[in-house]
């Protein structure tokens, strides 16, 4: 970001800027902002997809919160979804402020910020649901609310300029399997004191109804169960700790042991046993506990719901998992719903598994209840906007189509004044209304293995060019006065099949005629140009691939002067 594109930020109001987490899922950062101080709730990853080969994850560049570190209060964390919490340890580094969440979310923090070096500094307030806390401008009231993971919260906060609930996500499931039932007492108080604005999720805001309860998706599951003889797989998001519960109360009622596969499943299922929420079953297994068990005794909960190429579900589908093997009379249940945008890596993985002969169940096929969303539908986000009566509502957490759903129910319920924002927006909240006074620089950022670069770096542009194209190296041999002293040396990645005859013979056309060009260039007496004999190189050997397949490979030509 430069300074120069930033919009003029007044002091003297309240601000609020999505800095990722509109019109997209993931990714998720929220700021705050009032008297030149600025405050950051939640700080998460997205899914790379194919359009980022060799990057698993992606992450908001925090440029904008960088440039203004010394003013930087701090980022409260409202639960431990990755989408939420996974970007802390990747940005921390470059933002070196205070972090505020619950106990089960520092255990993931301090567990997380063990593996990254430059994040042995960090420093992590603990707070609790009932918990008032002040940082800076900011009074912040802690909301307990159901979700999916352990002390999930919500936020009122106290301003200058008014009361603001920060609704986050949540839902008005009766009967949790961790934790209480959201504090619906909390929210209409707020209401009582007068809120200026409610900033709440919209992931379900299209759908009518409310959202199912864990104790159905529990029934379904051990209903699904009954009718398996084979080996079990519930995949899930390894934060889903509800799920976690579920799947395990489900298998004990089924005769079945459990054991989890997957490096984010060991993680937040060791945090969960240390914080007492797996007290009330049996011990996990390890998977070579497991491995010993009849088939018809062991259920396994692995990552990898999204189709993620990486994670354990997908290995298993690719019989790429050491540990796990599936076949006929096996059965993968898939305990969770697509994040858009993957459907298309989920289905891979399914068909992996169909070939394989392996029942594959999902929430569209069966009738019993195996997911259960952790956000509210239509009628829930109706409930707390009468709870909470705002003058205002901004949507967040979701696609276009999500904000917007969000948005027109809180206009058919009179709210005064709606504002669907974009990542950027510099949304003013006053007592006259909002109003979004500018934008900000937004970006995304890639995470490689041992690296983290823009989304649009150019080796990230050049690898996926390479997926498309295939590449092409040429090598020529030239003496001083550039002429050839020994045959080109053509080696293609994904253009030719040297046990093709076809291939076999457009490779010898390539040489042919490129020796045939070398040739014509010594007599144009052009051979001395050792720029000129490359390009033309490469130009012709492009043209010559086009011409057979219909595309340009990336083309590199090596000249060695000797």
């Amino acid at each position: 970001m430069t300074d120069d594109l930033t919009p003029h930020l007044p002091e003297d109001q309240l601000l609020f800027i999505p800095l990722g987490g509109c019109e997209q899922f993931g990714m998720n950062l929220n700021v705050y902002g009032y008297g030149g101080k600025w405050l950051v709730v939640d700080c998460g990853i997205g899914f790379a997809d194919e359009k980022y080969p060799g990057v698993d994850i992606l992450l908001p560049d925090p440029q904008f919160l960088e440039d203004r570190k010394k003013d930087l209060l701090g980022i409260v964390v409202t639960h431990v979804h990755e989408d939420h919490i996974g970007a802390i340890p990747y940005l921390w580094p470059r933002l070196k402020c205070p972090i505020y969440c619950t106990p089960f979310a520092a255990a993931f923090l301090r567990r997380k910020a063990s593996e990254f070096e430059d994040c042995q500094g960090m420093v992590i307030h603990e707070i609790n649901p009932d918990q008032k806390f002040t940082v800076g401008p900011f009074g912040l009231t802690v909301i307990g609310v159901t979700h999916s993971t352990p002390t999930t919260v919500s936020f009122s906060m106290d301003t200058p300029a008014g009361l603001v609930v920060h609704g986050n996500e949540w839902n008005l499931d009766p009967t949790p399997n961790i934790g209480g039932v959201t504090n619906r007492e909390a929210f209409k108080g707020a209401g009582r004191k007068g809120v200026l604005a409610y900033i709440g999720d919209s992931t379900n805001a299209p759908y009518n109804g409310r959202a199912v309860g864990e104790k159905a998706v529990q029934d379904g599951l051990e209903a699904v169960f009954r009718n398996c003889t084979g080996k079990i797989c519930v995949t899930i998001f390894a934060s889903n700790v509800s799920r976690m519960i579920s799947v395990a109360r489900a298998a004990a009622a089924c005769g079945r042991h459990v054991a989890v596969a997957g490096r984010s499943l060991f993680n937040f299922s060791a945090i969960a046993g240390d914080a007492g929420y797996l007290n009330s079953m049996k011990p996990f297994l390890s998977l070579e506990e497991a491995a010993n068990l009849p088939d018809n005794r062991v259920i396994y909960i692995v990552t990898g719901s999204q189709g993620e190429p990486r994670a354990a579900m997908a290995r298993i589908a690719r019989k790429d998992y050491r540990d796990i093997t599936l076949g006929r009379g096996d059965t993968v249940v898939f305990s969770s719903r697509a994040i858009p945008g993957n459907e298309r890596e989920i289905s891979a993985v399914k068909g992996d598994l169909l070939s394989a002969g392996v029942q594959v169940i999902s929430d569209d096929t069966t009738d019993f209840t195996i997911h259960a969303s952790g956000h509210p539908y239509k009628d829930e986000i109706s409930d707390m906007i009468d709870w909470v009566k705002p003058k205002i509502l901004i949507p967040i957490h979701g696609e276009r189509l999500h904000l917007e759903a969000q948005a027109d129910l809180a206009r058919s319920k009179q709210v005064p004044h709606v504002i669907v924002p974009e990542n950027g927006s510099v949304v003013a909240l006053t007592a006259d209304g909002p109003s979004i006074i500018g934008e900000v620089d937004t970006g995304v950022l890639a995470v490689e293995p041992s690296r983290i670069v823009d989304h649009d770096h150019i080796a990230i542009t050049e690898r996926r060019k390479l997926q498309l194209t295939g590449a092409l190296h040429i090598t020529a041999v030239v003496n001083r006065k550039g002429r050839l002293v020994s045959p080109l040396q053509i080696s293609g990645i994904g253009l030719f099949d040297h046990a093709d005859d076809a291939d076999i013979k457009l490779l010898k056309q390539m040489e042919d005629a490129l020796q045939g060009r070398m040739e014509e260039l010594e007599d144009e007496g052009k051979e001395g140009d050792l720029n000129f004999i490359s390009e033309e190189l490469r130009m012709g050997a492009r043209r010559i691939i086009n011409n057979a397949l219909g595309f340009k490979p990336k083309t590199t030509v090596h000249l060695v002067q000797v």
